[in-house]
């Protein structure tokens, strides 16, 4: 530990090949502009060997890269065998009366958040507060409801069950991906609504979620040309204008991931992370692109943002224990068999 490296953190996020760290990506986390891993299921064998992972990981530099993941339940679940099964939000939204689904909201915005900080992850990008509906190819059951009233209440008890269990939740993806068709990861979205439409129909959950406190937002790879033409992660308009100023978040704003296809009409890699962070990202994410991730950080200047590192700093998990004693504990062997028994009853 004496050789442990002390820099402040990054506003990059990146991914990694496997289930072990490479001696190349041990010398890519200590770059200056590295500040997390996003996790992705290439990453998971088994909860001893992601512990051993994330452990690995933390211990690199001072203050920790911070670790993230996609965990939202259903079909959007990276780490599977040995960890307990999540219901789709969808489902969750399904289930009547509400307060017996706002209760199953919170209780399954615990039990995954509890699992993962049990392994070391600080976060999962979740939950998801975009319209559902048979609209958007990527969103669907992802999506509580098809409801913003009810999309609020449901995605505001499961952040309030992540929160009980120390994780910090990422809502995602502002200002909506379910009205659009097109998945943003193969295409290039576009909505042509006006703003006040929006506003009264997509924007409504995430507004909620910023006034009970939401530490962290995801905007979507989505254009709206009546309000911008650029996508809503690279618009100051969206994100300072209307998401700092108009709605008040003063949280962490995550890119979502600049490979995907809907970023890719504001240029290469470094023009991505150069606009993302001028209009108000605090941290980008670079996945599955491992040229990419080398050319931002061989092209890239340095980057001093004490502001965005204070925001990423509020994401750090509060791991107090591992999975193995995890499991010894009743409110996890509660919690776990209410989820297994709404899923399989």
């Amino acid at each position: 530990m004496k050789n442990l490296k002390v820099q402040p953190l990054g506003p990059i996020m990146c991914d990694l090949n496997s289930t072990e760290l490479g001696f190349d990506e041990i010398e890519l986390l200590q770059h200056p502009l590295i500040g997390g891993v996003i996790l992705f299921s290439r990453n998971y064998e088994s909860q001893e060997q992601l512990s051993e992972l994330t452990l690995k990981i933390h211990q690199l530099r001072r203050p920790s890269l911070l670790i993230a993941v996609d965990h939202e339940g259903g079909r959007v679940q990276r780490f599977k065998n040995g960890f307990s099964q999540l219901p789709a939000c969808g489902l969750i939204g399904k289930c009547e009366p509400l307060a017996k689904a706002k209760q199953l909201a919170e209780n399954t915005g615990w039990l995954m958040a509890i699992e993962l900080l049990s392994v070391g992850v600080d976060f999962s990008f979740a939950p998801v507060l975009d319209i559902g509906g048979e609209i958007s190819e990527v969103i669907g059951d992802r999506a509580f409801h098809i409801e913003p009233d009810k999309i609020s209440k449901l995605a505001n008890s499961y952040m309030l069950g992540m929160r009980k269990a120390g994780m910090s939740a990422v809502g995602k993806h502002f200002p909506g991906h379910g009205s659009v068709i097109e998945d943003s990861h193969i295409s290039i979205p576009l909505d042509n609504r006006q703003f006040d439409d929006i506003l009264l129909q997509d924007i409504i959950p995430f507004k909620a979620l910023i006034e009970a406190g939401i530490p962290g937002l995801m905007p979507a790879h989505i254009t709206f040309p009546e309000i911008d033409d650029r996508p809503a992660g690279f618009s100051s308009i969206w994100l300072n204008e209307i998401l700092r100023k108009q709605l008040k978040f003063k949280g962490t704003i995550f890119s979502d991931d600049l490979s995907m296809k809907g970023a890719e009409t504001v240029g290469d890699y470094i023009e991505r992370t150069a606009l993302a962070l001028e209009a108000g990202c605090d941290m980008v994410l670079v996945c599955n692109n491992r040229e990419g991730v080398t050319y931002i950080l061989d092209n890239m200047g340095k980057i001093d943002d004490n502001k965005s590192r204070e925001h990423l700093e509020n994401m750090r998990g509060n791991f107090s224990f591992t999975y193995l004693e995890l499991k010894t504990r009743k409110i996890w062997q509660e919690k776990s068999n209410q989820i297994n028994n709404f899923l399989h009853n």
